[in-house]
């Protein structure tokens, strides 16, 4: 994400990290904008041109759209509750 969750850096990283935020689980970051190697790296392995991204249980699910898409669907909330703990 560009940025952090407390202090997303675009209106995509902000739109992102709600999602998780809302279901209330923990979730790791990487701000891209102090780690410009993995900005860079990233496109290349996975394949998906922009940030941020959602990845759970080392699959890309995708970027802020279709996070949100799948949050509102109901399709993302078990889906990240069988793979994170507990808060």
């Amino acid at each position: 994400m560009k940025g952090t969750p407390q202090f997303p850096q675009c209106g995509f990283s902000a739109r992102a990290v709600e999602v998780p935020t809302q279901i209330g689980r923990p979730f790791a970051f990487v701000n891209i904008l102090e780690n410009p190697e993995i900005r860079s790296t990233l496109p290349l392995i996975a394949n998906w041109p922009t940030f941020p991204r959602l990845w759970v249980n080392g699959e890309l699910i995708g970027g802020s759209d279709i996070i949100l898409q799948m949050y509102q669907s109901g399709e993302l909330k078990p889906l990240i509750e069988e793979h994170s703990p507990k808060v």
